[in-house]
């Protein structure tokens, strides 16, 4: 039996990052680089869209003549909180508020009544809390070469709670969408049985 080899060693530092010949070596100016990066790019790619709002906008208006029934949200019960919860990963991964999915699971019992609360008051009162919009936003590098920026791509780590909220709000809307024929059947997108 050999050695194990040694761990590898990480550097602490992170790669520099290269941008027209200029390196970037401290985490602030990185960050807000990629920052800047990232937003612009949603920007342009909004703009090289060749369907723009008032486009989609004008294919809804051809295609549905008549007005969409308002959406009625139906409240949540506590079965319903414990089954979005069970379906849940056992995950240690975690939002800003350093909370994983696996403890949301272990607590289930003790916090069930005030989450289910909590999300009915939501849904009637039509608020979302700002601290539930909120997401830590991680880079996952692709591939190549570590110091040029299109390797990257941004992932946002949500807190748990916010999943459930938004796992109760999905089935209504979901719901809603399917009971009036909302979507037209070119959509494939995000919907069950549709592959792209």
């Amino acid at each position: 039996m050999g050695t194990p080899p040694p761990p590898k060693k990480k550097d602490d530092d992170g790669p520099p990052l290269n941008i027209d010949g200029k390196t970037f070596k401290d985490y602030q100016s990185i960050a807000n680089i990629f920052n800047t990066y990232f937003t612009n790019a949603i920007d342009n790619m909004s703009v090289n869209n060749s369907m723009t709002t008032n486009s989609a906008l004008s294919y809804l208006y051809q295609v549905f003549t008549r007005p969409f029934p308002h959406i009625k949200l139906t409240p949540v019960s506590t079965k319903e909180i414990s089954e979005i919860i069970k379906s849940l990963k056992w995950k240690n991964s975690h939002g800003y508020d350093e909370i994983p999915q696996k403890s949301l699971k272990i607590s289930l019992p003790f916090i069930i009544s005030p989450l289910t609360s909590v999300c009915n008051k939501s849904s009637s009162t039509g608020t979302f809390s700002t601290y539930l919009k909120y997401s830590q936003i991680n880079l996952i590098f692709k591939k190549d070469n570590k110091t040029e920026m299109s390797n990257f791509r941004p992932v946002s780590l949500l807190t748990s709670f916010s999943k459930v909220f938004e796992k109760a709000i999905y089935k209504r809307l979901h719901y809603h969408i399917k009971n009036n024929n909302i979507l037209a059947k070119e959509q494939y997108g995000f919907r069950n049985n549709s592959s792209t």
